[in-house]
C-alpha cells in the first residue's frame, strides 16, 4: 500500500524542518568559534604582556578621610596620547580603597569621579609589577559669575554692600 499524498507532504516537511535547525545549528557555531577565536588569540598575545596590580586610594583633600564609592576609571593610552577603546570602572569601598590586578604595562588614564568633588584625572607610566596611588580629590571651586560684584583688589571675594549713597548736591 502506498503512503497518501498528506503523509508525503509531512514527511517533507518535517525533513525541511530538520535541515533547516541543522544548517541553523552549524551558522551558529561557525559564528561562535569566529568571534571566540581571535579573543582566544588575541589572550594568548597578551601572556607575553608583563601585568601589574594597582591599589587606588581615594582621599579628600581638605581634611584627609576616604572618600567611598568613588568610581575608579582606567583607560589604556596608545603611543600618541590617544585613549584606547575599552576600559574598566572601579569603585571605592568605604576606606576609599579599590585594587586591580592585570592590569598590562604601558601608559593609563586613570579618572576618578565622586559625588560633590571635582574630577581628578591624570595619565601614568605602568611599569611595576605593584603600584599604589594616592588621589585626593578637591570640593568644586566657587562659581564666578559676570553679575556678582567683584572687587578690583584681585582677592577673588565678592563685593555684597552696595556702593555709598551721594549726598544730595
Amino acid at each position: 500500500m502506498e503512503p497518501r499524498r498528506d503523509d508525503r507532504d509531512a514527511a517533507c516537511s518535517y525533513n525541511s524542518l530538520v535541515m533547516k535547525t541543522i544548517s541553523f545549528s552549524a551558522a551558529l557555531w561557525l559564528t561562535v568559534m569566529a568571534v571566540a577565536l581571535p579573543s582566544v588569540a588575541q589572550h594568548n598575545n597578551r601572556e607575553d604582556i608583563p601585568t601589574s596590580k594597582l591599589d587606588f586610594l581615594v582621599l579628600k583633600d581638605d581634611n584627609g578621610k576616604p572618600v567611598r564609592n568613588a568610581a575608579v576609571i582606567m583607560h589604556p593610552v596608545d603611543e600618541k596620547g590617544q585613549q584606547e577603546s575599552g576600559g574598566m570602572e572601579l569603585k571605592t569601598d568605604l576606606n576609599g580603597k579599590s585594587s586591580y590586578d592585570g592590569i598590562p604595562y604601558g601608559m593609563l588614564r586613570v579618572q576618578v569621579l565622586a559625588h560633590g568633588y571635582q574630577t581628578y584625572g591624570e595619565d601614568f607610566q605602568i611599569n611595576q609589577p605593584n603600584m599604589a596611588f594616592t588621589i585626593k580629590l578637591k570640593r568644586p571651586q566657587k562659581q564666578y559669575s559676570v553679575y556678582d560684584n567683584h572687587t578690583s583688589d584681585g582677592s577673588g571675594q565678592t563685593n555684597q554692600t552696595p556702593p555709598p549713597a551721594k549726598p544730595p548736591n
